[in-house]
Parts: C-alpha cells; structure tokens; sequence
C-alpha cells in the first residue's frame, strides 16, 4: 500500500471519528467542543502542509486539539 493511500484512509477515518463525536457534541463543554475542532483543522492544515503525510497530519490533529484546549480553557 502506498503512502498516498493511506494517507487518505487515514484523513477519512478521522472525519468520520469527528462526525461520530458531533452527534454527541450537545453534551460536551465548551473546552472539549474548542479541542475537537482544533484537533480537526490542525489534522487538516497538517495534511495540506506535508501533502498528506500521516506524520503531519496526526501531528497537526494533535497540536491543534492542544491549542483549541487552551483556546476553550479562556472562555
């Protein structure tokens, strides 16, 4: 399997994780609501930075839940 391929096995499997946490998302406070969606545009932004990369692109989801954790911590 190339990289490529699973790249994107790996950028679906973690919309469709995001999608089932949305259905939840009335429950969820305001600092976990801030870290799924930063986990979800930092996977994102790190997918597009290194062209698909599974390194960037969980590294990305993993920087961006940490600052839309401390983004929510503030509200």
């Amino acid at each position: 399997m190339k990289i490529q391929s699973l790249s994107k096995i790996v950028a679906v499997c973690l919309l469709s994780a995001t999608a089932a946490g949305c259905s939840s998302w009335d429950s969820m406070s305001g600092r976990q609501k801030s870290t799924v969606t930063g986990a979800g545009l930092g996977g994102v932004a790190g997918a597009v930075i290194t062209n698909g990369g599974v390194l960037g692109t969980v590294g990305g989801a993993a920087i961006g839940g940490v600052i839309g954790d401390q983004v929510g911590k503030r509200r």
